[in-house]
């Protein structure tokens, strides 16, 4: 394989910003990581100034490019894979809708057979699998199919589990319904249990995190709100220490303002920025499926006909942008919610989510904007500008 160097790049690595500097790479691994100028005798890609960022990990993303994962095609993912570079990601959790256990165990399948020969040099990698539902509240489906919301079940979280491989990295639930709480005590040391689609109070949700449930989904987002005397889901995302959680920064999903009180209340390292895309990312307006319901896009909005919101049309990198303009902090501070703390929540931060060496040379280059200029997925370079 081959070993070159990324010169004078802004290279925001694990410990410190390097404002002029240089990263080696060979054999697709992060050799190096040093200031200044490189003088040795490898072939140099000028980073002419631009900021080097490791590659983002989406972990909430159900499709994009006219691709979804509920359509149960490796040819799909491929394609939505190879286009999400473009945007800077370079690791994904596949994930998946409420629907039939047969349409289910059907994505499922193909995410398993796709994973085991994926490209990981011309595309970004499925690390994992994210199951949101199919045990979720009848009452807070968002866009998820009613007709398919299932009573939670060891069993059938088990075939579930087994059917994936045992790629389930993350279960969006319902810790309220009956049955939940077993589940995840059977699952909680193998399976990231994230709270959502959910009627559960503050407490419900607290006593869930003590039994060993870890994120929110799509905080702001199919769960109960905040009012003063019932703090509901949100209070509790925003006030308990173990909980991290997720958020679709595009702007649409959360005003701005919530979104900045969120940041504030659970840092830099407690906090995902995810997409929450669906396959009409990357397309024109118009109408698209989504878990067989039909989805209006129309400028940054997707829609069901009902007119709840269905998923996002978001790019990773815009998610950093705006949650750098939404909040006023520094990309010096915010980098790690695309990366690093999705690695550390995966367990796979010894190999991704930060330029450090030994880990994988998945970085991207961007400019002030955080457009993304250009891709390195194992240390293989894809231009885009």
């Amino acid at each position: 394989m081959s070993e070159y160097v990324i010169s004078n790049a802004k290279i925001y690595s694990e410990d410190q910003v390097i404002e002029s500097g240089y990263v080696h790479i060979k054999d697709g691994k992060i050799e190096a990581v040093e200031s200044g100028v490189y003088t040795g005798p490898l072939t140099q890609h000028d980073a002419e100034g631009k900021i080097l960022l490791p590659g983002f990990i989406d972990i909430h993303i159900h499709g994009g490019y006219g691709n979804d994962a509920m359509d149960a095609s490796v040819e799909g993912l491929q394609h939505l894979a190879e286009n999400l570079l473009s945007e800077g990601t370079t690791s994904f959790l596949a994930t998946t809708m409420t629907q039939s256990e047969e349409n289910i165990n059907k994505a499922l399948e193909s995410i398993v057979a796709y994973k085991a020969t994926q490209n990981s040099y011309n595309a970004a990698e499925i690390v994992g699998i994210h199951l949101e539902g199919p045990f979720i509240s009848e009452h807070k489906i968002g866009a998820q199919n009613p007709a398919y919301v299932q009573q939670p079940s060891v069993e059938k979280l088990k075939h579930f589990q087994e059917t994936a491989d045992h790629n389930i990295k993350i279960l969006t639930f319902a810790p309220e319904v009956e049955g939940a709480d077993v589940m995840l005590e059977a699952f909680k040391d193998e399976i990231i249990f994230s709270i959502g689609h959910t009627t559960a109070d503050f407490d419900q949700v607290n006593a869930a995190v003590a039994k060993g449930a870890k994120h929110i989904t799509h905080l702001y987002n199919a769960g109960t709100p905040f009012l003063h005397r019932a703090p509901g889901d949100f209070g509790a995302a925003w006030t308990n220490d173990d909980l991290s959680t997720e958020l679709i920064v595009d702007g649409v999903h959360s005003h701005p303002a919530s979104i900045k009180i969120a940041y504030k209340m659970k840092g830099n390292e407690h906090f995902y920025v995810i997409t929450d895309a669906m396959r009409a990312k990357g397309m024109s307006e118009g109408e698209y499926d989504l878990g067989g319901q039909t989805v209006v896009v129309k400028g940054k909005e997707a829609r069901l006909k009902t007119g709840s919101l269905a998923g996002s049309i978001l790019r990773m990198n815009q998610g950093l942008k705006n949650l750098l303009d939404f909040t006023g902090d520094t990309l010096e501070n915010a980098w790690r919610t695309t990366s690093l703390n999705q690695a550390k929540a995966l367990k796979i931060d010894n190999q991704k989510g930060s330029i450090k060496p030994g880990k994988d040379a998945d970085l991207i280059l961007v400019d002030e904007d955080i457009n993304v200029l250009t891709a390195i997925k194992k240390g293989k370079i894809h231009a885009f500008s």
